[in-house]
């Protein structure tokens, strides 16, 4: 592994307090973890009620922090009213990033961090974030910046998270083709969908809306499951107003949305353009005004 637990630990002891953007996901709750092992109290975490998260997210990032045992708070923002997150714009991540950190930078004023962290990691280098020029631009301290998805995976089992198993998670606006405009509606229907195909024992599912047009993406090895459950599946969805129900026979992998444009020169010079931004750096934290140590939330 290329970093241990007592290199990060140390990395995080660095900082005096922190304020951990938090979805709960596996990244998030190991930072989280760490962090409060290391700073105590002087740790809280934030989940962002973005209004893009999937049907019981909030609910799986309130059971981990419980676990962990560190404060949570969760905060309502509405990247929808952002104009190049509702046209879904090639650069939409990094506008979204960018308002949910300005929030995120008026909470951690407020209870007094000293540092602003993610679970943003190697992997997430490997692929279009336009997110991350929003982390570098903030000096968001991310510890997890040299680890890999397997070595987070191996890190939270070790933490005994109860994230450690849960599959990944995404935007709900990765459903939809750039230079789509998204509504609410839009974005609820794709979250009842994807809710409704996982009950009939599928563990990993994503319903990418093409205009009406559900292209579902489920694991290979789950197809017996989703045959059995196919009549019910299309009706399920038609219901909900798709035209058409379709399975991608090129199955479940993130990020299919830019693998569609990779071969776009526009897409390509965006990624490069982040490259040479630069990116969050493990020792690199953004720090505020006003006391050092935490307070609880106002009533």
């Amino acid at each position: 592994m290329s970093t241990n637990v007592d290199e990060l630990l140390n990395s995080i002891k660095k900082q005096e307090s922190a304020l951990i953007a938090f979805s709960g996901g596996v990244d998030s709750s190991v930072v989280a973890a760490l962090a409060y092992k290391a700073l105590g109290e002087r740790a809280i975490a934030v989940t962002m009620d973005n209004g893009l998260l999937g049907a019981d997210d909030l609910e799986h990032a309130a059971l981990n922090a419980a676990q962990i045992g560190i404060m949570h708070v969760i905060h309502e923002v509405d990247p929808l009213s952002l104009v190049e997150v509702q046209l879904n714009r090639l650069d939409r991540c990094y506008h979204c990033k960018n308002m949910m950190l300005s929030m995120l930078q008026k909470l951690a004023d407020h209870y007094g961090a000293s540092a602003i962290m993610d679970g943003s990691n190697a992997s997430d280098m490997q692929a279009y974030r336009p997110g991350m020029r929003a982390l570098a631009e903030r000096g968001v301290c991310s510890p997890l910046i040299r680890c890999n998805k397997d070595e987070i995976r191996t890190l939270a089992r070790a933490l005994k998270l109860k994230s450690a198993e849960r599959p990944p998670t995404a935007c709900l606006l990765t459903r939809f083709p750039y230079n789509t405009r998204v509504t609410r509606e839009m974005i609820e229907r794709v979250r009842r969908a994807e809710s409704y195909i996982t009950a009939f024992d599928i563990t990993q599912c994503r319903v990418r809306d093409h205009g009406g047009i559900a292209r579902i993406e489920i694991l290979k090895e789950e197809l017996d499951s989703f045959i059995a459950a196919s009549v019910d599946i299309t009706e399920g969805l038609i219901k909900l107003g798709f035209a058409y129900v379709t399975l991608d026979l090129q199955w479940f992998r993130s990020g299919s949305i830019d693998h569609a444009l990779c071969t776009n020169d526009r897409l390509t010079s965006r990624v490069n353009a982040r490259k040479n931004l630069g990116e969050p750096r493990e020792g690199h934290a953004r720090h505020v005004n006003g006391p050092q140590t935490l307070s609880a939330p106002h009533n």
